[in-house]
């Protein structure tokens, strides 16, 4: 049972530091019954989650199915400085009512994932404020200025010349710190935040803990490109509070290469499941598209629900495999005679006129249905369907 365990839970992580630990606290909870704790730091910088966010979700959810409790941090306090792993520049700092606001989302978001009885959602903000100045004083003695510039961002920002505040440097003693207070067992987190989850194992020794948490840190998962991570950013991303159809879509428009990399961090079927998938597909015995329709049915059950999965599926097959117009099309109202470039961009289905040249030259829009050719057509007055790809849709009213 711990072998099938820690098959599980080393499932597509990049690195794990102390699987020695972690096997003995398995094997305290098989033979014993002993609970333990793994923590999960997010900082609310953003009020929606994307399925990059959910990696670290899932496995959480697998060290519940063995025995862990889960302390689930929202860095309330942290959130005030950012996170500067991986930025070239000093990030800007939130307000304290926006702060309250992404985490209530993450709260409510966080449990169609994971389990509430076997999760603790913790606030840092309770702790680290009555540290108080002596007490942030006597964290900061515990590294050294050089050891910090070791950190590979901070080292490409100072030989730069480019600007690193105080407040920067005590990010990571203070994510470290939550493993003190909250005395973690375990801590999870992307390749990223290697240097952040190794302070908490260096304060737990500083401050005398009694233990050292074990590390477990999880790849990037990348976006629909296949290329780039997952990022709103970038536009490549799949968002949780995405509609059923759209989230649905989306799963379906990766590439067969890229579904397997989506089944094993995101998919809850087991890894002899997805190596009966993987045979069937090779063998040709299942074909590549149903492997990832079941795939994008579970993923919409998950954070919407069993019936708007199937609808989701069904409104899919009808607009892409028999190229029928969706059921539900946003609607506008323009007074025209319009341009067809800016009559895409006002619809929101084009990000700007240029865009809906571009895609008109590569034959990509659809006027009722019918490829348009002329980047300069005026729409005089009437009621259209504009397209543009096989998922942009909008009903358009020229008065």
């Amino acid at each position: 049972m711990i072998e099938e365990a820690l098959r599980e839970i080393r499932r597509g992580s990049a690195e794990i530091i102390d699987e020695q630990r972690l096997e003995k606290l398995l094997r305290a909870y098989f033979d014993k019954g002993e609970t333990y704790t793994v923590k999960c730091g997010f900082d609310p910088t953003a009020p929606d989650l994307h399925l990059g966010h959910t990696v670290l979700l899932h496995k959480l959810a697998t060290f519940q199915r063995y025995g862990a409790k889960i302390q689930f941090l929202i860095g309330d306090f942290t959130a005030q400085i950012g996170d500067p792993t991986g930025k070239s520049e000093t990030r800007k700092k939130l307000l304290p009512e926006d702060i309250q606001e992404n985490a209530k989302s993450y709260k409510e978001q966080v449990f169609k994932i994971l389990d509430p009885q076997k999760t603790e959602v913790v606030f840092n903000a309770k702790w680290i404020n009555p540290l108080g100045a002596a007490g942030m004083l006597e964290l900061t003695t515990t590294f050294n200025v050089a050891r910090m510039l070791e950190r590979d961002d901070f080292e490409k920002r100072y030989k730069s010349g480019t600007s690193i505040s105080i407040s920067e440097f005590i990010y990571p003693l203070l994510q470290g710190y939550d493993s003190v207070h909250l005395k973690s067992d375990v801590e999870i987190g992307g390749t990223d935040q290697k240097f952040n989850l190794l302070m908490g194992r260096h304060l737990q020794r500083a401050y005398q803990v009694g233990k050292e948490q074990s590390v477990l840190m999880m790849p990037i998962l990348e976006g629909l490109d296949g290329v780039q991570k997952m990022s709103k950013s970038l536009n490549n991303y799949i968002g949780v509070a995405d509609s059923a159809n759209d989230m649905f879509g989306k799963i379906l428009s990766i590439s067969d290469e890229l579904m397997w990399r989506y089944y094993e961090l995101l998919s809850f079927c087991s890894l002899d499941e997805i190596e009966q998938l993987k045979q069937g597909v090779k063998d040709s015995s299942i074909h590549p598209k149903k492997v990832k329709e079941d795939l994008a049915l579970e993923i919409v059950e998950r954070f919407h629900c069993k019936a708007e999965a199937d609808s989701a599926k069904a409104e899919f097959e009808k607009v892409h495999s028999k190229s029928q117009i969706p059921t539900d099309i946003v609607s506008f109202e323009l007074d025209g005679p319009i341009w067809i470039a800016k009559a895409l961009q006002e619809c929101k289905i084009e990000p700007s006129t240029s865009q809906a040249r571009r895609d008109i030259k590569q034959g990509a829009v659809k006027i009722d249905q019918e490829k348009v050719s002329d980047e300069q057509l005026q729409l005089e007055s009437g009621e259209y369907i504009l397209q543009v790809g096989k998922r942009k849709f909008a009903r358009l009213k020229v008065n």
